[in-house]
């Protein structure tokens, strides 16, 4: 396939996977998230470097993990809530990211973090039906004696997490600010771990215990800034039809009708590539010229149109590349 047209002027936001930026399997040294966090700001200046203006977002899931890992093992110090763990996490992976980037582009311009804040609905459903899984994993024996919602989301010695609502994002808080910076020429990374979940009260905006979908929160942040591209970086090359089986496809080129069908038939994993898709599809069936979803290896490829699933609200179901 031709590769697309030159860059736009408007922005385009990246998102970082949590596992895909600093690992899966951990803990992992500071040393050794450094060395990941300096390869992914290299493969972002050069798509930079290439005429594109990026806006990073990020995963923090095994971060987050690791701070109430910390927290169940220190029960002297104060036990902080879920929101104020994302907060610290969008801090801690921004400096790693701003740094490198700096680095990396000479400090041609100037990288900013920005801890974001995302308004959520108090009357979602999610608040009533906690799912999504975060911190450590626990005995049956453990999770009875744990003071929040424990579920068992595996097989095993240890099958039992902690779930917390995921309510959809309805506002971003800093979203002008961040608008801003991009038009002064920063690189900024924002929005972590899908946002600090707050909730417009009487007195103002206030932190609930909840995780927002970093993706839909990407989404959301692309349509506000008028971006013609979302990108969703991950650990595959491709969405595959029949993914892990012997006849896996990869899915190269395709209108949101086909990726639907896909969706609705159960095809994507509903903790993994799931809500991905469903990001890609919200925003290019909202306006958006195209979602690309590729690892970070091919971020340069992809955006010239040269890698990954490239998703277009009409375009040939699955044109080879």
């Amino acid at each position: 396939m031709a590769a697309e047209s030159s860059a736009s002027d408007a922005p385009v936001v990246v998102a970082l996977g949590g596992n895909t930026l600093l690992g899966e399997h951990g803990p992992w040294t500071l040393d050794q998230q450094l060395a990941v966090v300096e390869q992914t700001a290299a493969r972002i200046a050069a798509a930079v470097d290439a005429g594109y203006e990026v806006v990073l977002t990020h995963g923090n899931g095994p971060q987050v993990g690791n701070l109430l890992l910390q927290q169940e093992h220190a029960s002297e110090t104060p036990q902080l809530p879920l929101d104020v763990l994302v907060a610290e996490t969008q801090a801690q992976i921004g400096y790693l990211l701003q740094q490198a980037l700096d680095n990396e582009r000479d400090a041609q311009t100037d990288s900013m973090t920005i801890v974001t804040q995302v308004v959520v609905d108090r009357d979602d459903p999610a608040f009533a039906e906690p799912a999504k899984p975060v911190g450590p994993f626990y005995t049956e024996a453990e999770a009875a004696e744990k003071p929040f919602e424990t579920r068992r989301v595996s097989d095993g010695e240890r099958p039992f997490r902690r779930v917390v609502p995921s309510p959809d994002p309805v506002e971003i808080v800093e979203a002008d600010e961040i608008g801003q910076l991009v038009e002064r020429g920063n690189s900024v990374v924002c929005a972590g771990g899908g946002g600090v979940p707050v909730v417009r009260g009487e007195s103002g905006l206030r932190g609930v215990e909840a995780v927002v979908d970093k993706d839909s929160t990407s989404r959301l942040l692309a349509e506000k800034l008028g971006s013609e591209t979302l990108v969703i970086l991950t650990d595959v090359a491709h969405a595959y039809v029949n993914y892990g089986e012997d006849d896996q496809r990869p899915i190269r080129r395709v209108g949101a009708d086909e990726l639907r069908s896909h969706l609705d038939s159960g095809e994507f994993g509903a903790g993994s590539m799931q809500p991905k898709v469903e990001a890609c599809l919200q925003f290019v069936e909202g306006g958006g010229e195209r979602a690309i979803i590729t690892t970070p290896e091919q971020l340069t490829d992809a955006l010239a149109g040269d890698a990954g699933t490239q998703v277009y609200a009409d375009a040939p179901a699955e044109d080879e590349l």
